[in-house]
């Protein structure tokens, strides 16, 4: 058991945590949520040791290991893979070490003789003997075959090295296991691999993730960090949103009576037990959640942007015609004779890891760059916006105010009034309305080019990557203003949820051609036979 007691923590003039008490327990996965600054990654620092609070204390049962995922990729260079995941047991790595050290002396003593037995004796205790075969299965899971496991870190790629961090990381079973952002970097099969390892982890997880499929999966309890408190909730992610959305109605709607609110809670928790995700604990989990009363519900704090997309016109028959674009890039051509028509009624999610094409294609399609070969057409009743991966053209150097900024984008009658109310929508009220755009967060820039998007009022929407930088409350805003929207939509995610809950038509640009399907997202990452075509069609 790990136990945080009366912790505290500030930086200077901000506080971050005060006074936080919470128990984390054997046998659940608990997801560490906030919004971005809220100090989701320093608590895990805290917990890990790296950070000391200012008051209060972490405690870690006796005998007990953690283990962290490590974010530094260039830590482990000269090291063979495995011996990298080894390194995850500190004190089996020792024992190895120390073992091949006595074992290695020339003049070997009857007190080496010793030694050797106690370390011999204590390196089978900690499953040494199977250490490497261990540490191969974590590594297979993950994506990392045998031909690459006998090479040295320098070797990999960069997602290639996560890979193999995330797997020193869960490597000898660790009782407290900390996870900052693990799905970054992680293709579909790594995410779906891990998740099955989490959900049949008998240990203690923590896990930050700006990813909401991954933490209904397997989370068993939210921890909110808000206000500088952090609260304990039992269920997932979207047992969190939903029930802080229930209170919050709930708390406007005070002329409700009482028992017509417990009617209400009892048939929403009643809904989500029954589809209690984690199969190892469906039946404790249905109990707990079945044990929540009206004062465990409480309204959040969260402010969410408002996100709406309104299209001036409705888009007639013809959206998109594309006939064999081809583009070569840097020597290594990206789209190959690529042809597709899209329909009025499309919301289609550009998927896979080949995000240069992706790109590509976008810039392509918005005038941005010409094909070497092809042509496309868009219909006439389109009008198109874009949000772009690299947005740094509309803010590097930019002097202007937010108002200013987002007038460049807007009908000219449209008042400082009207752009500041737009701009509260978007959570900048008051002064910072008034800041520089150059000198705006990743997120705060998102949400810029998001409001550009809504002033636009067009019918077709490209988005390259939208929810990067964004905290979970403006991704939830944009998942929902996309779902409601009336239009077109081509864009490109690696968000389970967002794709799976948006998109009515999947893409994926392939060397060996364009895979074309209507299906849901969930669908076709479970799709094992499609995932073995498309893996052929890579090679």
């Amino acid at each position: 058991m790990l136990q945080v007691s009366n912790v505290s923590l500030r930086f200077g003039d901000k506080k971050l945590f005060e006074e936080v008490n919470i128990k984390f327990t054997p046998g659940n996965c608990y997801g560490l949520i906030g919004a971005n600054g809220a100090g989701k990654s320093t608590f895990l620092k805290v917990l890990a040791g790296e950070i000391e609070p200012q008051a209060g204390h972490v405690s870690l049962e006796k005998g007990k290991r953690m283990a962290v995922l490590k974010q530094d990729h260039f830590a482990y260079e000269e090291l063979p893979v495995i011996e990298t995941v080894i390194r995850g047991h500190e004190r089996l790595y020792q024992v190895m070490q120390e073992r091949d050290a006595v074992y290695a002396k020339t003049d070997f003593t009857e007190e080496d003789g010793m030694k050797a037995a106690e370390l011999e004796a204590e390196f089978a205790e900690l499953n040494g003997w199977e250490a490497e075969s261990d540490a191969s299965i974590l590594l297979k899971g993950l994506g990392i075959g045998e031909d690459l496991q006998s090479k040295k870190m320098a070797d990999l790629s960069g997602s290639e090295k996560v890979k193999v961090l995330l797997a020193q990381a869960l490597f000898g079973s660790p009782d407290i296991l900390l996870l900052d952002e693990p799905t970054n970097h992680l293709d579909i099969q790594a995410i779906q691999w891990l998740e099955e390892f989490l959900i049949n982890f008998e240990n203690t997880v923590i896990v930050v993730s700006h990813d909401r499929h991954f933490l209904n999966k397997v989370c068993t309890h939210i921890a909110d960090v808000d206000f500088g408190k952090i609260e304990l909730y039992v269920g997932n992610y979207d047992f969190w949103y939903e029930s802080s959305q229930l209170a919050l109605k709930m708390a406007q709607d005070q002329n409700k009576k009482k028992e017509e609110k417990i009617k209400e809670l009892q048939n929403f928790i009643a809904r989500f037990s029954a589809n209690a995700s984690k199969s190892r604990q469906a039946t404790s989990r249905k109990k707990m959640l079945e044990n929540i009363t009206l004062d465990d519900i409480r309204p959040s704090s969260r402010r969410y942007p408002y996100v709406a997309f309104k299209p001036e016109r409705e888009i007639g028959n013809d959206l998109l015609r594309v006939e064999g674009l081809t583009k070569t890039i840097d020597g290594v051509k990206v789209l190959d004779n690529l042809s597709f028509t899209l329909n009025r009624t499309d919301k289609v999610a550009f998927v896979g890891p080949n995000d240069i094409a992706k790109t590509t294609l976008f810039d392509i399609l918005m005038g941005k760059i010409e094909p070497d070969a092809g042509t496309y057409s868009w219909g006439i009743t389109t009008s198109q916006s874009y949000f772009p991966k690299d947005n740094s053209e509309f803010f590097e150097n930019n002097d202007l105010t937010l108002v200013e900024w987002l007038r460049q984008y807007s009908p000219e009658d449209e008042t400082e009034t009207f752009l500041r109310g737009f701009l509260g929508r978007m959570l900048f009220s008051g002064e910072e309305a008034l800041k520089k755009a150059k000198v705006l967060s990743g997120g705060e820039k998102v949400r810029c080019m998001l409001a550009k998007m809504m002033l636009s009022t067009a019918n077709v929407l490209l988005l390259d990557e939208p929810t990067n930088h964004l905290d979970l409350e403006s991704i939830t805003a944009l998942n929902n203003g996309l779902i409601n929207f009336k239009g077109a939509l081509l864009f490109t995610s690696h968000d389970h949820q967002f794709i799976d809950t948006i998109s009515n038509r999947l893409m994926e640009i392939t060397p060996n051609g364009l895979v074309d399907k209507q299906m849901s997202y969930s669908e076709y990452v479970a799709d094992r036979k499609l995932q073995e075509e498309i893996r052929k069609l890579y090679q």
